[in-house]
């Protein structure tokens, strides 16, 4: 199956032939349907915090986080091409379309606006003759390339969003202020970690040079950056319509990235006792970041909370002192986790012990208000045990009855914001690979070289990556979501300030 050649780029990408030969056996026979038994609703599976509660896990967090090393984990991977798809198309086809024409008919609402019309004027443009089809062609291609502001070539973290009396700041600059507010840990240190693209570091970079020391000083914080990269050993293989490994025009076998879930080796990394995921496009302005900021931090002290309990629990559960029914109650009313009737005594304190000592997330849910993104459900293991997962739209087959149902039912939806514990409770790393169901990848058709192929994609980060771990659902509200997914979305009110 594999050439010389073939062997050669697998053993530099780190990648084994046995893993390459598993992911081509998900393209033969499919990924297996999840038994997906219901959606999580306010008092099953997602928790409501009232005011008391709000306070008194924002508490815990404050009182704690100074004994906590703390990280805030952004993936902002990829360039912003899919933001700026309305836009493409009308320098393609030069006939104006809807998103186009608001983009044009509101410019000077963008806060990339002044650098946008500074670039303009060097050229001999005026944006005021945005209503001449020529100019607005020419205004258009100034946002996206190269000869003007690139966007349509950068990635999200490094594009102006929001507009400031002392300038504009990128997405990236907004997860600085952001972790000053909520993600300040032993010695007021802001330890945030970025997962980039090889052809982006220099760009962040350069930014973080510019503008560190100004967030330390406004914030009164020391802030710790690291940038990492995908590994190429997460890449996957693509394939051909025989399933057999995809070939380029040069014979060579082809490899892709495989979606956010290969960032479970960048989180694997990650040496904390709190870390905060949340993507780089979801930020608002500074006026607007105080629930954001009151949830994060309730989030983080539930998680605190319910670490203690754990520990307590094993703790009893090694001394021989605990009730078994009382720790199988705390499981199922807290850990998004009900046993299987079908077990005997030994068998169920076994799993008890084994559901006690896993990772921990709590991740923040939002009422559906018509979004694109994933959401919280109940799903049913081989065992009978029920268990709290994040599914995309691509994990339901709504031909079959019970996840048409499921899926119609569903109140809240994913926006990644998620609180994570990743050690045991003696402070030694769980190995994250553990915890991830492999079945949960799905296959999407692409092309190369005018040649359709198939793609695969890990299980997503937030999805089949965390399985195995203990999750926690919480209604947030909406107003702490806010993700920007076409230039349009920056005209929301919520961008503007």
């Amino acid at each position: 199956m594999f050439k010389e050649n073939d062997i050669e780029l697998l053993t530099k990408k780190g990648i084994n032939e046995a893993l390459v030969k598993e992911q081509l056996n998900y393209f033969r026979n499919g990924f297996p349907v999840l038994d997906i038994a219901k959606p999580a609703t306010i008092s099953d599976g997602i928790k409501h915090l009232d005011e008391a509660e709000l306070s008194d896990y924002r508490s815990v967090y404050d009182k704690e986080k100074a004994n906590k090393k703390i990280v805030k984990f952004v993936p902002a991977s990829g360039a912003a091409t899919r933001m700026f798809k309305a836009l493409f198309e009308f320098v393609e086809s030069k006939n104006l379309n809807q998103d186009t024409e608001e983009v044009l008919l509101k410019l000077n609402s963008f806060a990339f606006y002044g650098e946008l019309k500074e670039i303009l004027l060097k050229n001999g443009i005026s944006p005021e003759e945005k209503d001449k089809p020529e100019t607005a062609l020419k205004i258009i291609d100034a946002i996206l390339n190269s000869s003007g502001l690139n966007y349509g070539n950068l990635p999200k973290g490094l594009l102006k969003f929001h507009l400031y009396n002392d300038g504009a700041r990128t997405a990236f600059e907004e997860h600085l202020a952001e972790g000053a507010l909520y993600a300040t840990g032993k010695g007021n240190l802001v330890n945030i970690h970025f997962t980039v693209s090889p052809e982006h570091r220099e760009g962040f970079v350069r930014l973080l040079d510019k503008v560190k020391s100004k967030f330390e000083e406004d914030y009164k914080v020391k802030l710790e950056v690291d940038l990492s990269e995908q590994k190429p050993s997460t890449d996957t293989i693509a394939a051909d319509a025989n399933n057999e490994p995809f070939r380029d025009k040069n014979g060579n076998i082809l490899f892709r990235p495989g979606g956010h879930g290969a960032l479970l080796d960048n989180l694997n990394e990650i040496d904390a006792d709190i870390i905060f995921i949340k993507n780089i496009d979801n930020v608002v302005p500074d006026s607007l970041k105080e629930q954001t900021i009151l949830y994060k931090k309730a989030l983080a002290g539930l998680l605190i909370r319910l670490q203690s309990e754990i520990t307590a629990y094993l703790d009893k559960l090694e001394s021989g002192e605990s009730n078994l029914q009382e720790a199988v109650t705390f499981i199922e009313k807290n850990l998004g986790y009900t046993f299987s009737s079908s077990l005997g005594e030994e068998e169920k304190k076994s799993k008890v012990k084994q559901i006690l000592n896993r990772p921990l997330r709590v991740c923040g849910m939002v009422r559906n208000q018509g979004e694109p993104g994933g959401g919280p459900f109940w799903v049913k293991a081989a065992d009978g045990s029920l268990s709290l997962q994040i599914l995309e739209s691509s994990q339901f087959n709504l031909s079959l009855p019970e996840h048409k149902q499921a899926f119609q039912g569903s109140t809240h939806f994913n926006p990644v914001d998620l609180i994570c514990s990743t050690k045991d409770k003696n402070g030694k790393p769980f190995p994250l690979h553990q915890y991830r169901d492999p079945d949960t990848g799905f296959i999407s058709i692409k092309s190369k070289d005018g040649k359709e192929l198939k793609a695969l994609e890990l299980p997503g980060l937030w999805n089949g990556s965390m399985a195995f771990w203990n999750t926690v659902f919480v209604e947030v509200p909406v107003v702490t979501f806010n993700p920007v997914k076409t230039i349009n979305d920056l005209l929301r009110p919520q961008h503007l300030g």
